[in-house]
Protein backbone atom coordinates (compact mmCIF):
# COMPACT_ATOMS: atom_id res chain seq x y z
CA UNK A 1 0.00 0.00 0.00
CA UNK A 2 3.10 2.50 0.73
CA UNK A 3 4.97 1.46 -2.10
CA UNK A 4 1.43 2.49 -3.99
CA UNK A 5 0.94 5.56 -2.46
CA UNK A 6 4.34 6.70 -2.77
CA UNK A 7 4.02 6.04 -7.11
CA UNK A 8 1.03 7.78 -7.34
CA UNK A 9 1.92 11.13 -5.30
CA UNK A 10 5.29 10.88 -7.65
CA UNK A 11 3.06 10.40 -10.47
CA UNK A 12 0.90 13.50 -9.35
CA UNK A 13 4.13 15.36 -8.37
CA UNK A 14 5.58 14.44 -12.07
CA UNK A 15 2.29 15.35 -13.73
CA UNK A 16 1.96 19.24 -12.16
CA UNK A 17 5.76 19.95 -11.54
CA UNK A 18 5.99 21.36 -15.07
CA UNK A 19 6.03 25.20 -15.98
CA UNK A 20 2.37 25.14 -14.80
CA UNK A 21 1.79 24.36 -11.27
CA UNK A 22 -1.32 23.34 -9.29
CA UNK A 23 -2.76 22.68 -6.21
CA UNK A 24 -2.86 19.27 -5.27
CA UNK A 25 -4.91 17.98 -2.36
CA UNK A 26 -4.70 14.68 -0.62
CA UNK A 27 -7.58 13.37 1.30
CA UNK A 28 -8.32 10.29 3.47
CA UNK A 29 -11.37 8.10 3.39
CA UNK A 30 -13.04 5.82 6.44
CA UNK A 31 -11.09 2.98 5.41
CA UNK A 32 -7.78 4.92 5.06
CA UNK A 33 -7.71 4.88 1.26
CA UNK A 34 -5.40 8.17 0.02
CA UNK A 35 -6.95 10.06 -3.10
CA UNK A 36 -4.75 12.45 -4.43
CA UNK A 37 -6.52 15.75 -6.57
CA UNK A 38 -5.89 18.91 -8.20
CA UNK A 39 -9.78 19.45 -7.35
CA UNK A 40 -10.34 19.93 -3.75
CA UNK A 41 -13.10 17.81 -1.98
CA UNK A 42 -14.96 17.69 1.22
CA UNK A 43 -12.13 16.75 3.94
CA UNK A 44 -8.79 16.94 1.56
CA UNK A 45 -5.88 19.02 2.89
CA UNK A 46 -3.93 21.08 0.46
CA UNK A 47 -0.28 19.45 0.03
CA UNK A 48 2.35 22.33 0.34
CA UNK A 49 5.08 21.49 -2.70
CA UNK A 50 8.01 23.79 -3.76
CA UNK A 51 7.44 23.06 -7.79
CA UNK A 52 11.44 24.24 -8.31
CA UNK A 53 12.26 21.32 -5.90
CA UNK A 54 10.15 19.10 -7.25
CA UNK A 55 11.23 19.53 -10.97
CA UNK A 56 14.10 17.58 -12.75
CA UNK A 57 16.15 18.95 -15.14
CA UNK A 58 16.63 17.65 -18.24
CA UNK A 59 20.04 16.82 -18.97
CA UNK A 60 19.84 14.64 -22.13
CA UNK A 61 20.78 15.57 -25.11
CA UNK A 62 18.03 16.50 -27.84
CA UNK A 63 16.89 13.61 -30.37
CA UNK A 64 18.74 14.02 -33.56
CA UNK A 65 22.15 15.05 -31.78
CA UNK A 66 24.72 12.18 -31.58
CA UNK A 67 26.61 13.51 -28.54
CA UNK A 68 28.30 10.39 -27.55
CA UNK A 69 29.29 10.45 -23.66
CA UNK A 70 32.52 9.17 -23.11
CA UNK A 71 32.88 5.76 -21.00
CA UNK A 72 33.86 5.71 -17.82
CA UNK A 73 37.25 5.13 -16.75
CA UNK A 74 36.32 1.82 -14.21
CA UNK A 75 34.38 0.11 -16.95
CA UNK A 76 35.49 -3.18 -17.77
CA UNK A 77 37.20 -3.45 -20.80
CA UNK A 78 38.17 -6.71 -23.03
CA UNK A 79 40.86 -6.47 -25.70
CA UNK A 80 40.07 -6.62 -29.54
CA UNK A 81 40.51 -10.39 -30.09
CA UNK A 82 37.96 -11.19 -26.94
CA UNK A 83 35.49 -8.95 -28.60
CA UNK A 84 36.01 -10.13 -32.08
CA UNK A 85 35.13 -13.77 -30.68
CA UNK A 86 32.36 -12.38 -29.10
CA UNK A 87 31.18 -10.65 -32.58
CA UNK A 88 31.32 -13.85 -34.49
CA UNK A 89 29.50 -16.21 -31.98
CA UNK A 90 26.38 -12.95 -32.12
CA UNK A 91 26.89 -13.31 -35.99
CA UNK A 92 26.83 -17.21 -36.01
CA UNK A 93 23.87 -17.09 -33.69
CA UNK A 94 21.81 -14.09 -35.54
CA UNK A 95 22.50 -16.19 -38.60
CA UNK A 96 20.93 -19.52 -37.37
CA UNK A 97 17.88 -17.29 -36.47
CA UNK A 98 17.59 -15.82 -39.77
CA UNK A 99 17.53 -19.77 -40.93
CA UNK A 100 15.32 -20.89 -38.77
CA UNK A 101 13.09 -17.75 -39.28
CA UNK A 102 13.28 -18.76 -43.40
CA UNK A 103 11.93 -22.23 -42.72
CA UNK A 104 9.51 -20.96 -40.26
CA UNK A 105 8.46 -18.43 -42.88
CA UNK A 106 8.24 -20.86 -46.01
CA UNK A 107 6.31 -23.24 -43.50
CA UNK A 108 3.98 -20.32 -43.21
CA UNK A 109 3.34 -19.73 -46.65
CA UNK A 110 2.60 -22.84 -47.23
CA UNK A 111 0.15 -23.29 -44.57
CA UNK A 112 -1.61 -20.20 -46.09
CA UNK A 113 -1.97 -21.71 -49.49
CA UNK A 114 -3.50 -24.89 -47.68
CA UNK A 115 -5.78 -22.78 -45.77
CA UNK A 116 -6.77 -20.72 -48.95
CA UNK A 117 -7.50 -23.61 -51.47
CA UNK A 118 -9.62 -25.59 -48.64
CA UNK A 119 -12.97 -23.26 -47.79
CA UNK A 120 -14.53 -23.53 -44.41
CA UNK A 121 -18.00 -25.40 -45.10
CA UNK A 122 -21.06 -26.59 -43.43
CA UNK A 123 -24.03 -28.74 -44.59
CA UNK A 124 -27.76 -28.28 -43.73
CA UNK A 125 -30.13 -30.94 -44.11
CA UNK A 126 -33.34 -29.58 -46.37
CA UNK A 127 -36.29 -30.47 -45.67
CA UNK A 128 -36.78 -33.35 -48.60
CA UNK A 129 -34.04 -35.13 -47.03
CA UNK A 130 -31.22 -33.64 -49.12
CA UNK A 131 -28.03 -31.87 -48.20
CA UNK A 132 -26.52 -28.66 -48.98
CA UNK A 133 -23.28 -27.47 -48.45
CA UNK A 134 -22.70 -23.91 -47.73
CA UNK A 135 -19.77 -21.78 -46.98
CA UNK A 136 -18.67 -20.35 -43.61
CA UNK A 137 -17.08 -17.12 -44.88
CA UNK A 138 -16.75 -15.69 -41.28
CA UNK A 139 -14.83 -18.25 -40.06
CA UNK A 140 -12.74 -18.57 -43.44
CA UNK A 141 -11.81 -14.97 -43.28
CA UNK A 142 -10.95 -15.44 -39.48
CA UNK A 143 -8.53 -18.62 -40.16
CA UNK A 144 -6.80 -16.81 -43.27
CA UNK A 145 -6.37 -13.71 -41.23
CA UNK A 146 -4.59 -15.68 -38.54
CA UNK A 147 -2.56 -17.66 -41.28
CA UNK A 148 -1.40 -14.16 -42.78
CA UNK A 149 -0.48 -12.69 -39.75
CA UNK A 150 1.60 -15.93 -38.81
CA UNK A 151 3.20 -15.35 -42.70
CA UNK A 152 4.15 -11.33 -41.52
CA UNK A 153 5.24 -12.24 -38.12
CA UNK A 154 7.97 -14.38 -39.31
CA UNK A 155 8.44 -11.54 -42.58
CA UNK A 156 9.08 -9.14 -39.97
CA UNK A 157 11.49 -11.27 -37.86
CA UNK A 158 13.61 -11.38 -40.89
CA UNK A 159 13.58 -8.20 -42.00
CA UNK A 160 14.63 -7.79 -38.05
CA UNK A 161 17.52 -10.35 -37.89
CA UNK A 162 18.61 -8.78 -41.30
CA UNK A 163 18.95 -5.59 -40.25
CA UNK A 164 20.63 -6.56 -36.99
CA UNK A 165 23.20 -8.98 -39.08
CA UNK A 166 24.12 -5.85 -41.86
CA UNK A 167 24.98 -3.61 -39.03
CA UNK A 168 27.54 -6.03 -37.92
CA UNK A 169 29.18 -6.32 -40.80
Amino acid sequence: MMKKTLFLLTLVVAVFSGNAFAEIYKRVDADGRITYSNVKTKGATRLELDPDINTTPNDRPKAGTNKRTATPEAFPKVDKQTQNKRDDKRKDILQSELESEKAALDQAKKAYAEGESKPEVYQKKNANGTTSTFRNVAKFDEKMKDLQADVDIHQKNIELLQKELDSLR
